[in-house]
């Protein structure tokens, strides 16, 4: 493990039209200490290739290959157990960060020590044009806070191998990112976030944000069989995550009306 090294986990999978754009906003970044691992898995749109082409031009740039279509949180774990970085973050082959998002983000866990942070980030649409909306984050998040919601987007979480160790993703087909969130906090840490927007999510049709009904079933999978919960304690978080998105959907309407 190299201390101060930050190793970016980027899944990739037909994401040839994003990619490029992805990789170039972390070769943008002003904190030069960074690994990138390339995980491509079994891409059937020359997102392989292109990834061979960066990896090429950048010695920083590393491509590994699942053998089969795996899925998003087994190509992550793979990436998790090449990374040789005191930091892993997580980058997804379609978004983007800003250029002093490794900067801040790691002078921000050197001066709090904390295990886990994320940051604030903003939303583009497929073509990459902004949309204005900001997605915030709270200052804090205990593990009991997080099972109610969470509000750790991926694209800008990093952890302290240091302290975690390489913890790895549930093999689940959606929410992988959220179980790892739950498992490091459930070890007694507490996350820890920067508020300013420190990276750029790409939303389109294809994205799980999209299928909102998808979503509330995997949380509750997520809590009753992953996260091991009662089934008391799991409908008490689960409602509370019901209750959360129906008040934001109002004060969203009442919004867009005034």
């Amino acid at each position: 493990m190299t201390e101060g090294l930050v190793s970016i986990i980027t899944p990739v999978y037909n994401a040839a039209r994003f990619l490029e754009a992805t990789v170039r906003s972390v070769q943008a970044q002003s904190y030069p200490h960074w690994e990138m691992w390339l995980i491509d898995d079994a891409s059937t749109d020359g997102s392989a290739q292109l990834a061979d082409q960066l990896a090429q031009a950048d010695a920083r740039i590393h491509v590994l290959r699942t053998p089969h279509n795996s899925g998003a949180a087994a190509a992550r774990n793979m990436g998790i157990h090449a990374a040789g970085g005191q930091y892993i973050a997580f980058l997804d082959a379609d978004d983007q960060w800003y250029p002093e998002k490794l900067e801040k983000q790691v002078a921000f866990m050197q001066e709090t020590g904390c295990a886990l942070s994320y940051t604030a980030y903003a939303v583009m649409d497929a073509s990459g044009v902004p949309t204005g909306k900001i997605i915030s984050c709270p200052l804090t998040l205990t593990y009991r806070q997080l099972l109610m919601e969470n509000r750790i987007g991926c694209l800008t979480a990093m952890m302290d191998v240091r302290q975690t160790g390489k913890m790895e993703m549930p093999l689940i087909h959606k929410r992988q990112d959220y179980g790892l969130w739950l498992n490091i906090l459930k070890q007694g840490y507490t996350a820890k976030g920067i508020q300013t927007p420190l990276a750029i999510y790409r939303k389109y049709a294809e994205s799980l944000s999209g299928n909102k009904w998808k979503t509330i079933g995997y949380n509750w999978t997520l809590l009753r069989k992953h996260q091991g919960l009662s089934l008391v304690a799991a409908l008490w978080y689960f409602t509370l995550f019901l209750l959360n998105k129906t008040v934001m959907a109002v004060f969203r309407r009442l919004f867009k009306r005034g």
